[in-house]
C-alpha cells in the first residue's frame, strides 16, 4: 500500500510523531509548527496503516470550528468520509455521551442546555429568591463562582467553608442554583463534563465501554485543559489505550479560565510517553522568535524546546510606547494604512 501521500509534507519531527509506535506520545507543538496537520496525518496514518476503524478514533479540539476543520482535513487526506469518528470538544463528545445515558446520572432524556447568558439569568434569580444583596454578591461573581468549583470536580457539599458569611453563602447560591437544575432538568457547559465524569468514575460497565470502543485518543491544546478534562482524559485512557496529546507549555493564555498548563507536565509524569518536539516554525521570521525564545526561557518548570525558521530573518522589532488606548489605535491605523499605500 502506498502511504507516501500520508508523509511527503512533513518535516522530520512531524513525520515521527504521525508514525511513532503503539505507545502513549506527546507532541510538544510550538506555536506555527504544524500541529493540526500532524494531528490530521496521526488519524489517517492510524486508519490506513494500522486500520483502526473510525469507531476506535477519540479526537479532541477545543473548538467546534476546529473539530470541523479537522473531520473536513481527514477526509480528505483519505478521499473517504470516516464515519464514526468522534471530533468534537470536551463539552460536545461529553453531551454526546449523557445523551445515550441520560437516566444513569439522573436526567431526564429531554435535559437542556444553559448557555452563558441563560445560567447567568438563573444564578440571579436564585440569588434575588434567597432575599441576599446583589451589591454584595453579583450574579456574573456568582456564575463563576459555581463554574470554578465544577471545573475542579467539586459538588457543594465538597466546597469546604470556614465561617457562615461570605463564602457560605455562595455555596448556598450555588446548592440552590443546582437544586433548581436538577429539578427542571436544566444542565450548564460546566455540568457536562462534570456529570460525564461522575457516570465514567461511578459506573464500571460505562467505563470499561468507552475504553473498549477508544482504542485510540487523540488531544489538541492540551496546555488548555482543567483539571476535570484532565480528569476525564484518565478515567478514559486503560491500560490497553493510547493517548496522543498535542501541547505547548509556552503558549497556555487561558489560566483565569481554569487551564492547567502544568497538565502537559503531568501527562509526561502519569503515562511516560514518547515525547516529540515540533520546533521548526512555518509562521514567524527568524527575528520574532529569537525573540520569543530569548523571553519564554525565563519560565520556570519550561520542558523545553527553541524555534527556528527556514524563512527570511524579517525586519527588526520595534516598540512603540503609547500614552493610552486611543493613542494605540489611531498608531496601529496609521501604520494599516502606510502599508496598504506602500502596496504591502
Amino acid at each position: 500500500m502506498d502511504v507516501s501521500h500520508l508523509l511527503d509534507d512533513l518535516n522530520e519531527p512531524q513525520r515521527e510523531a504521525v508514525t511513532a509506535d503503539d505507545k502513549h506520545v506527546l507532541v510538544l507543538a510550538g506555536a506555527g509548527s504544524g500541529k493540526t496537520r500532524v494531528l490530521v496525518h496521526r488519524i489517517a496514518w492510524l486508519i490506513q496503516v494500522h486500520h483502526v476503524s473510525p469507531m476506535g478514533l477519540l479526537a479532541v479540539t477545543f473548538t467546534n470550528k476546529a473539530a470541523g476543520e479537522m473531520r473536513n482535513r481527514v477526509a480528505r487526506l483519505l478521499n473517504l468520509r470516516p464515519d464514526g469518528l468522534w471530533i468534537g470538544t470536551f463539552h460536545g463528545i461529553c453531551h454526546r455521551i449523557l445523551r445515550m445515558h441520560a437516566a444513569e446520572v439522573g436526567l431526564p432524556e429531554t435535559f437542556q442546555i444553559l448557555d452563558s447568558d441563560d445560567q447567568y439569568r438563573l444564578v440571579r434569580r436564585v440569588i434575588r429568591e434567597m432575599e441576599l444583596d446583589e451589591g454584595e454578591f453579583p450574579a456574573r461573581q456568582v456564575q463563576g463562582f459555581i463554574n470554578h468549583h465544577k471545573d475542579e470536580g467539586r459538588r457543594p457539599e465538597n466546597i469546604e467553608t470556614f465561617d457562615h458569611g461570605f463564602q457560605a453563602s455562595q455555596v448556598a447560591i450555588y446548592r440552590n442554583y443546582q437544586d433548581y437544575c436538577e429539578r427542571s432538568g436544566l444542565v450548564d457547559f460546566a455540568e457536562l463534563m462534570l456529570r460525564a465524569l461522575e457516570l465514567l468514575r461511578d459506573h464500571d460497565a460505562r467505563r470499561a465501554h468507552y475504553r473498549d470502543r477508544f482504542g485510540h485518543i487523540l488531544i489538541d491544546e492540551f496546555q488548555d485543559t482543567n483539571t476535570l478534562q484532565y480528569a476525564l482524559v484518565r478515567l478514559l485512557a486503560g491500560p490497553d489505550n493510547r493517548l496522543f496529546v498535542v501541547g505547548d507549555d509556552d503558549q497556555s493564555i487561558y489560566g483565569w479560565r481554569g487551564a492547567r498548563v502544568e497538565n502537559v507536565a503531568h501527562f509526561s509524569r502519569d503515562f511516560d510517553p514518547d515525547i516529540v518536539r515540533l520546533e521548526q516554525n512555518y509562521r514567524s521570521t527568524a527575528t520574532i522568535l529569537e525573540a520569543a525564545n530569548r523571553v519564554i526561557d525565563h519560565n520556570d518548570q519550561r520542558m523545553g524546546k527553541n524555534l527556528w525558521t527556514e524563512g527570511e530573518r524579517g525586519e527588526p522589532i520595534r516598540i512603540f510606547a503609547a500614552y493610552n488606548a486611543e493613542e494605540e489605535a489611531d498608531f496601529v491605523v496609521a501604520r494599516i494604512r502606510d502599508w496598504i499605500e506602500q502596496g504591502g
